[in-house]
């Protein structure tokens, strides 16, 4: 199995910025796609965005669309999720996936059920 571990979270004011990580303890993590949630307290969880194995496309919720971006760096086999303009609605727990596989370098996947492999999350509180 591919072991995630997630970190970057901490407190920010609300309009600043934060990036997070997601690294793994495999190099197949770089062939893999990547997955970000987050959960606040008391909700569901609930999608974030993702990239595709290749990197080559990103999706995200519209919550967050145009605030965050995901990017990856695979000589660190490491997953980022930059975070700007946080609001005080974005405060949650926030997690990294990855899906075991796909059938397409350019597949990006929405669902937790979508994905085999979890980081232990990250905790973000943004303050107004």
């Amino acid at each position: 199995q591919v072991q995630l571990v997630g970190s970057g979270g901490g407190l920010v004011q609300a309009g600043g910025s934060r990036r997070l990580s997601c690294a793994a303890s495999e190099r197949r993590f770089s062939s893999l796609p990547v997955g970000w949630f987050r959960q606040a307290p008391g909700k569901e969880r609930e999608f974030v965005g993702a990239v595709s194995w290749s990197g080559t496309r990103t999706y995200y919720a519209d919550s967050v669309k145009g605030r965050f971006t995901i990017s990856r760096d695979n000589a660190k086999i490491t997953v980022y999720l930059q975070m700007n303009s946080l609001k005080p609605e974005d405060t949650a727990v926030y997690y990294c996936a990855a899906r075991r596989s796909t059938p397409s370098s350019g597949s990006v996947y929405l669902n937790a059920n979508d994905y085999d492999y979890w980081g232990q999350g990250t905790q973000v509180t943004v303050s107004s």
